[in-house]
C-alpha cells in the first residue's frame, strides 16, 4: 500500500538533514488528512516549522506550551462537538520530552476523561530541542548531556519508561508502536488510531541524527534496525488485546548491531567492549519480547 501523495507538511522547513521527526510528521499529516485539526506543543518540530512569518503547515495547526497539547486537544474536541462537527478529527503530537515527562499529567487527564482524539509521540529518546538532555524515553546506557558517559558513568542508568502501558491502564481502546522505518505500517496504525473513538495513542519511533550522533542518511536504516533487533517491537493493543507484528519470534538480530551504529552508545564499545552492559540490554529485550509474545497469545 502506497501513502497518499498529498504533502501537508511542506518542504523548506529548518529541520536537520535526515531528521527522523520530520519524516514522522509527513506520515502523521498524511494519515490525518484534510478533515483534521492538529495540536503541537513546543519542541523541535514546532521550532523548525514556524519561523515567523513562515509556516510548513498545510493543515489547521495550533501551537501550545510544552506541557498542555492534550488539554488543548480536549478543548478543540469539545468545541467541535458543540458545533456539531463530530466528523473533524483532532490529532495531537509531540516529542518524548513533552509526552513522556512534561506533558504526562495533561495526557493522563485527557485519557482518564475519555476525550475523543489521537495523541502521537514522535520518539527520538531525548530532549533534542534544548540540548540533548535525557528524558523518560532515553534508553539505558545512552549518553546525553545530562547522563554523560565517562570513566565513572555508563550513561543513563535507568530504563526507558513504558508510556504505552501507562496509557493502557487508563482504558484506552487503541494503542500502538510504530517506526518511520516502516512508513506504510505507521500510516495504517495512525489511521486506525484516528478512526477509533476515544483517546488513542501511537508511539512513533523517529531517530535523531544530531542527538544520536549518526549520519543523516542512516536514519531510516536505524529505524528499521531498532525493530529488527527487538529494541522497538511493533505491537498494537486493541480493546486490551495484544497483537505483535514485528519482529517475528526467533528472528531477532543481536542488539549489538544496533548499538554499535550510534555515537550515543560508542562508550559501550571503546576503549574496550562493555560486555556486561550490552548483555544487560540484550537480556531486557529478550524478556520484554517474551512477555509481549505471551500476552499476544492469551
Amino acid at each position: 500500500m502506497g501513502l497518499p501523495e498529498e504533502e501537508y507538511f511542506a518542504p523548506g522547513h529548518r529541520a536537520c538533514a535526515g531528521c527522523g521527526a520530520a519524516i514522522a510528521l509527513r506520515i502523521i499529516t498524511k494519515a490525518a488528512g484534510k478533515n483534521s485539526i492538529l495540536v503541537e506543543p513546543t519542541g523541535c518540530m514546532e521550532v523548525v516549522s514556524t519561523p515567523y512569518p513562515e509556516t510548513a503547515w498545510r493543515l489547521p495547526w495550533i501551537h501550545g506550551a510544552f506541557e498542555n497539547a492534550s488539554s488543548i486537544a480536549s478543548g478543540v474536541r469539545a468545541a467541535l462537538d458543540v458545533l456539531g462537527k463530530k466528523d473533524v478529527d483532532v490529532v495531537a503530537f509531540g516529542g518524548d520530552g513533552s509526552s513522556y515527562d512534561i506533558g504526562l499529567g495533561c495526557l493522563s487527564g485527557a485519557f482518564e476523561r475519555g476525550d475523543d482524539f489521537t495523541y502521537i509521540c514522535y520518539d527520538n529518546e531525548a530532549y533534542m530541542n534544548t540540548g540533548i538532555q535525557a528524558s523518560g524515553a532515553t534508553p539505558y546506557g545512552a549518553s546525553t548531556t545530562t547522563s554523560p558517559s565517562g570513566s565513572m558513568s555508563l550513561g543513563k542508568h535507568s530504563q526507558k519508561k513504558n508510556l504505552l502501558e501507562i496509557l493502557l491502564a487508563h482504558g484506552s481502546p487503541y494503542l500502538a508502536t510504530a517506526s518511520i522505518g516502516y512508513p506504510q505500517d505507521a500510516y495504517k496504525r495512525i489511521r486506525k488510531a484516528i478512526e477509533t473513538k476515544g483517546p488513542t495513542f501511537v508511539n512513533l519511533y523517529a531517530p535523531c541524527p544530531t542527538g544520536w550522533r549518526t549520519p543523516g542518511e542512516k536514519t531510516v536504516k536505524l529505524a528499521k534496525l531498532a525493530v529488527e533487533t527487538g529494541f522497538i517491537p511493533l505491537y498494537e493493543v486493541e480493546n486490551g488485546k495484544y497483537k505483535v507484528s514485528m519482529p517475528l519470534e526467533g528472528a531477532v538480530k543481536p542488539i549489538e548491531e544496533y548499538l554499535s551504529a550510534q555515537g550515543r552508545f560508542a562508550h559501550l564499545f571503546k576503549p574496550r567492549k562493555n560486555e556486561e552492559a550490552i548483555n544487560f540490554i540484550q537480556n531486557n529485550i529478550n524478556k520484554s519480547l517474551e512477555r509481549l509474545y505471551k500476552l499476544s497469545k492469551m
